[in-house]
């Protein structure tokens, strides 16, 4: 099998927190005998021991446009996204559905950056896929890995009636990327004047946002978890588990309140265990102490260190049942000690009790680091056996079986 990947970015040095996921996730295909081919939406072309590049045809367009909307809402003032509660049954909420195309009221900046995204923009990857396709038609199908759909309308629909091969979007935000939840104020709203009805299948990160995704118009929908490289996410070896309670993370937003509850008040009333955070603007820490990042292997080295590792999910993905995110699978695969804020569905990865913790209060949140912090022996048993499961069925090979799977399924 042979895969053509349009991926939203392959620099790692750029914040789009899923670029390591697909990362491992292209070199899991390649391990399991695909051949990968990666062009980027965003950004410079990388190639890597595991897949052939092709190059962005926009890349500066692309930035420019990206620059051009950033400036424009500094300097207009113009109010970032807020994230809306849980998804609603109906799509009402979501703004108007007409054949398969998502109107919303997007804010000027994106409007903007949409509609000259759509006249220039989409030609150019219009023509370049189709050289691709081309010069390589032994390619199976073809990936849009998170790119935002709505600069692209109608590229997908040209491809598939012109080489005949099916088009598939792959959405690794949801739900926090849906119409009614406005996603994160840093990023592209994608489905707002797009038409997910053109790709023969859309795969996401939600067993919850599955019924969402057809109420968009989506003609088959399919599910695939985030997981983790155990080669990548193993344990280290360290000199002493130093570090009593770390979590790490960026950003507080849509998760102020668990914040508050797993580390500000417990590091203020435990002033005899060490708390620990490697992230950026996650306000008032308590007694929590900022770790400097050195590299990713210094990430792994902080994490083996920890006797407790923090999962902290924001909103979104904690409130619509199995939205998978990385983090679990990274600590886990680490054979790190979680403890996590309630998060719906996290029983479909890992078992409450005993493969990790969920805390449902900031006083059981003290008093389970409490017990743990006096029991070692139980503490790296979970930790061990959090490990044993992703290695038994959640590595990035597992999920690129799955992917091929689905390909095969639309081919």
């Amino acid at each position: 099998m042979k895969l053509l990947f349009v991926c939203a970015s392959l620099d790692l040095t750029q914040p789009f927190s899923a670029t390591p996921a697909w990362w491992q996730l292209l070199k899991a295909l390649y391990e399991i005998g695909v051949d990968v081919v990666a062009t980027p939406y965003q950004g410079p072309t990388i190639e890597s021991l595991w897949w052939r590049a092709e190059p962005n045809p926009a890349q500066w367009q692309g930035d420019g446009f990206k620059a051009a909307r950033d400036l424009y809402r500094k300097f207009a003032g113009e109010a970032p996204p807020v994230q809306s509660p849980p998804l609603s049954p109906s799509p009402s909420q979501w703004g108007e559905v007409r054949m398969g195309t998502v109107i919303d009221n997007e804010a000027f900046s994106d409007r903007l950056v949409r509609q000259v995204a759509q006249t220039v923009i989409a030609p150019l990857w219009e023509r370049h896929l189709d050289r691709i396709l081309t010069k390589q038609p032994d390619i199976d199908a073809v990936i849009f890995l998170t790119v935002p759909l709505n600069h692209l309308v109608g590229v997908a629909a040209e491809i598939q009636r012109k080489h005949n091969k099916p088009v598939i979007y792959y959405d690794g935000d949801v739900p926090a990327s849906l119409p009614n939840m406005s996603g994160f104020a840093s990023g592209f709203r994608i489905y707002q004047g797009a038409n997910p009805a053109e790709y023969a299948a859309f795969i996401s990160n939600s067993k919850g946002g599955e019924s969402a995704l057809k109420e968009l118009g989506a003609r088959a929908v399919h599910t695939i978890y985030y997981g983790a490289d155990p080669d990548v996410f193993s344990p280290v070896d360290v000199p002493a588990q130093d570090i009593d309670v770390m979590f790490y993370g960026h950003g507080r937003e849509y998760r102020q309140q668990w914040v508050a509850d797993m580390i500000t008040a417990p590091s203020n009333a435990m002033p005899d265990s060490r708390f620990a955070v490697r992230g950026t603007k996650l306000g008032d820490l308590g007694r929590a102490k900022t770790l400097p990042y050195l590299s990713f292997s210094k990430l792994r080295e902080y994490a083996c260190r920890s006797k407790i590792n923090l999962c902290i999910t924001r909103r979104a993905h904690a409130s619509v049942y199995g939205s998978s995110s990385s983090r679990p699978f990274e600590l886990s695969s680490m054979g790190c000690c979680i403890v996590a804020n309630p998060y719906e569905g996290i029983e479909e990865w890992f078992e409450p009790g005993k493969e990790l913790f969920v805390v449902n209060s900031q006083e059981e949140a003290i008093d389970r680091y409490r017990y743990l912090l006096d029991h070692d022996a139980e503490r790296q048993a979970v930790g061990q056996a959090a490990r044993e499961r992703v290695l038994k069925e959640h590595t990035f090979r597992h999920r690129a079986r799955q992917l091929a799977d689905i390909v095969r399924e639309h081919i």
